[in-house]
């Protein structure tokens, strides 16, 4: 169980960039156009302050979430270029690890983005206070027991929507059959 719910994070981040991937694949003909800005810019960040925030992502294996990123993202191109186009699937078959080795380790960048991210939220003594909390008896055992926490509480919140939504349902059909309506 718990090597499935640390697994979470890495499968929620490999669908979130197969889904951004998709619609960047449909827009190929598209003219180009000016790029909107994404997220306000952000204060630079020491490099003591990276430093930390890089070894927080370390302590709590960040790496993990991304390091399948790259191959994801080349296979579900390859995929969706073969249904566009049925004719090529043999070269695009043969073409694909040529473009996951070429890209291989772009991935990294993902991680250096989330340390500059931390950077700009936390400050540098903040960073540091974190690593040292990460690396006390608690913090090793939050980075743990964490994943599962999250799993269980994810379920928990499942289930009791699940029955709440009956509870719902049955105050609609109460409030219905007043209005002498059956649903």
């Amino acid at each position: 169980m718990k090597s499935v719910l640390k697994l979470l994070p890495a499968a929620t981040l490999a669908a979130g960039l197969a889904v951004a991937a998709v619609p960047a694949m449909a827009q190929q003909a598209a003219p180009a156009q000016p790029k909107a800005a994404t997220a306000p810019a952000q204060p630079k960040a020491s490099p003591a302050a990276i430093a930390a925030a890089r070894e927080i992502l370390q302590i709590k294996n960040a790496t993990a979430m991304y390091q399948g990123a790259v191959p994801g993202l080349v296979e579900k191109t390859k995929i969706a270029l073969t249904q566009q186009n049925l004719n090529y699937q043999k070269d695009l078959n043969e073409v694909a690890p040529i473009v996951a080795q070429q890209l291989a380790g772009r991935q990294n960048e993902i991680g250096e983005g989330m340390a500059q991210i931390y950077a700009s939220e936390f400050t540098e003594q903040e960073l540091k206070d974190l690593v040292t909390f990460y690396r006390s008896p608690l913090g090793k055992k939050l980075i743990e027991a964490e994943p599962r926490a999250i799993g269980l509480s994810m379920a928990f919140m499942n289930s009791w929507a699940q029955n709440f939504s009956e509870t719902v349902m049955g105050a609609f059909r109460a409030e219905m059959r007043k209005r002498g309506k059956e649903i």
